[in-house]
């Protein structure tokens, strides 16, 4: 199982971490080794954290308040009370020690200070009026993205499963039509 981090910001990549939320939901994070291994591959986070299992399901309510505040958002609809409740009480955590060297930007933390750079990332961008959020165009799929495209006409979450499934299925209907057409 490998992680997808194209939603253009860590806390909508964690609120994507459940996918097809409207059928068959399928949870990428199902034990506490699983958010272990989200956090290290995720580049604008610590390169190792531990969780155990209380902090795991506190970061799965995260996790679900961040969905339904961006939700909230890409419907143009008031915030959850309860979601602004958690993000915002996450959010007043510690944070990460950030440290530079020549070899870079260096992040270490524990899950606690995570969770709070998580909510303060989702924050900067739910309260910023200019972010464009939208949820992906292929059927199926739950995931919101942060739309930095020219001219906002980004229409999936990610090109290599999202985008790629949708242009596949469209040519295959193209042939279909064409080969029926030609039949007549």
């Amino acid at each position: 199982m490998s992680f997808a981090f194209v939603s253009g910001n860590p806390a909508l990549d964690l609120a994507g971490t459940v996918g097809s939320r409207r059928d068959e939901s399928v949870d990428l994070l199902t034990e506490p080794a699983d958010l272990e291994r989200w956090v290290s591959e995720c580049d604008e986070l610590p390169d190792r954290v531990t969780a155990d299992f209380a902090m795991f399901e506190f970061a799965l309510s995260l996790r679900e308040a961040i969905y339904r505040l961006a939700l909230d958002r890409v419907l143009d609809r008031p915030f959850d009370p309860g979601s602004l409740e958690i993000i915002n009480d996450t959010a007043a955590g510690p944070v990460p020690t950030i440290t530079l060297s020549d070899a870079g930007l260096h992040m270490s933390g524990d899950l606690a200070a995570v969770l709070s750079q998580i909510a303060r990332r989702g924050i900067a961008v739910f309260a910023d009026p200019h972010a464009c959020l939208k949820e992906c165009g292929r059927t199926g799929c739950t995931r919101i993205y942060l739309d930095r495209s020219r001219g906002a006409r980004r229409s999936w979450c990610g090109m290599e499963e999202c985008g790629n499934r949708v242009k596949a299925a469209a040519y295959r209907a193209r042939k279909r039509a064409s080969t029926t057409a030609e039949g007549f």
